[in-house]
Parts: structure tokens; C-alpha cells; sequence
């Protein structure tokens, strides 16, 4: 159940967010499941076209990972009998914005080879292959580097490699909410965690290579297993550990 405290936050928040104006889209997942008009879900382990999700990940992605309850999302990495199982959901297909502030309130899992995040992705991602279509990693954080997140974008010029990106260490990272945004324009992706600035990326002479983020994207929230970011080395005792949504809402910018 959310407390009185997170409630008064999140008002105060809505009320002045930075730099924004409207709200043109929230999901506060006050229901008692996820609305399947807005979400689908990745399932399995990417196998056959993309095995490990790309990244080596160990997980399976399931539906039965996860629970719509008292005003939050929580997705639930689990160590079983047959390995690990996880979920990942996603408004492919079914929602996309184009500029403006994205933002989530969000409480961490932890533990070594756990890896949560919130993202975007082109909705160009079928026709136009990754990394061309653009990736917006609003946030990422890995269990090994306690106390850190990551903000990052991948794009065709950096070969889908993470080259443009920031760590911010944030005291106290893992323990309650924080609220992770992007301020997405024609002319720069501004990230923020808890209302600071951490990172703003700005390419001078934008092209197609660069600057893919002149189109709709798509959200995405899943908790990776291992991986190439996620590490090689997972604590088993940790699980099960849950990451947790209370909100995501998108705010124009005008």
C-alpha cells in the first residue's frame, strides 16, 4: 500500500515538474492488472532471433513474473529449479511518444547479477534494425556497482555501443523510491534523477546516425539476469527481488 509520504510526493511532484507543462500520459497502475491495450509482454529468452535478449541475459521472461497491486508494478526476478525467470513489458505497437518528459517513480532490487531498467525504443525498430532505430536508457542499474545508475543513449554513430552515457552515484540508491526522467526535444535528451541534472546529451551537427530520436519511441520496463552489463557473477541468496513501478508519466515540454 502506498504510504501518505509517497502520495504527498508524488502530488508535489505532479504538480511542478521540471520544465513541464501538461501531463499527456500516465500510467499509475491503479488496477488490479495491466491494461493490455497500452502493454504487452516479452516472453521466453529472445530465442531464435535474438537468444540471451542480445546481452548474454540468463532469464526467461514470463507473464507470471509479475503483479498489478495497491498502485504499483512489480516485476520479480526468481532463481528456480530450471534457472531464472523474470518479465519485461512493453507499449510496442501500442504506445508511443515523441518528445517530452518521461518519468517513473521507482524502488530498486539488489543483489549481484540484477539488472533493472526503464527505456525506450524507436518504433522504427522492425524496419530499421537496432541500433539505427535509437535506444533512450532513462534508467539502468546493476547490482555489482551498488549505489550507481546509469543514463545512456545508443545510436547507429556509437555502433550500438554505450558511449554516450553518465554513471551518477546516488547515496542511499537502493533503498526506497526515486524518479528517473528524460527531457526529450528536437534539440537534446536532458536525464534527471530525483529532480538533478545528471546527464544531457546534445550532438551539435545531428544526422541519422546521431540523432535517431526524431521519432516516435516506445517504453519498456524489465529486471535482467546476468548478462553483459548485468555481470557474470550472481548471488543466488538475493533472490527473490523485486523491482518496483509506482508510476510512469509523460509531461509535454511546451
Amino acid at each position: 500500500m502506498k504510504t501518505l509520504s509517497s502520495l504527498l510526493l508524488t502530488a508535489l511532484w505532479a504538480a511542478c515538474p521540471l520544465q513541464a507543462q501538461q501531463l499527456l500520459w500516465a500510467e499509475e497502475f491503479s488496477g488490479e492488472e495491466l491494461d493490455t491495450a497500452v502493454w504487452s509482454f516479452d516472453l521466453g529468452d529472445g530465442c531464435p532471433a535474438l537468444c540471451g535478449w542480445g546481452n548474454n541475459e540468463l532469464q526467461a521472461y514470463t507473464r507470471q513474473n509479475h503483479k498489478v497491486a495497491d498502485g504499483y508494478l512489480t516485476i520479480t526476478a526468481r532463481k528456480g529449479n530450471e534457472g531464472y525467470t523474470s518479465a519485461r513489458v512493453t507499449t510496442k505497437h501500442k504506445k508511443t511518444f515523441q518528445y517530452g518528459r518521461v518519468e517513473a517513480r521507482i524502488s530498486l532490487p539488489s543483489g549481484a547479477g540484477l539488472w533493472p531498467a526503464f527505456w525506450m525504443l524507436g518504433a522504427n525498430i522492425d524496419s530499421e534494425g537496432w541500433p539505427a532505430c535509437g535506444e533512450i536508457d532513462i534508467m539502468e542499474y546493476v547490482g555489482r556497482e551498488p549505489g550507481r545508475f546509469f543514463t545512456s543513449l545508443h545510436t547507429s554513430s556509437s555502433h550500438g555501443n554505450t558511449h554516450n552515457t553518465r554513471t551518477t552515484l546516488v547515496p542511499g540508491a537502493e533503498e526506497g523510491f526515486h524518479i528517473f526522467a528524460a527531457e526529450w526535444s528536437p534539440d537534446e535528451i536532458a536525464f534527471f534523477i530525483d529532480g538533478q541534472l545528471a546527464y544531457t546529451y546534445a550532438p551539435n551537427h545531428k544526422t541519422a546516425e546521431n540523432w535517431p530520436f526524431d521519432q516516435p519511441f516506445y517504453l519498456l520496463a524489465n529486471l535482467a539476469v546476468g548478462g553483459n552489463f548485468g555481470g557474470p557473477h550472481i548471488d543466488d541468496s538475493a533472490f527473490p527481488q523485486s523491482f518496483i513501478i509506482d508510476y510512469i508519466r509523460v509531461y509535454s515540454l511546451e
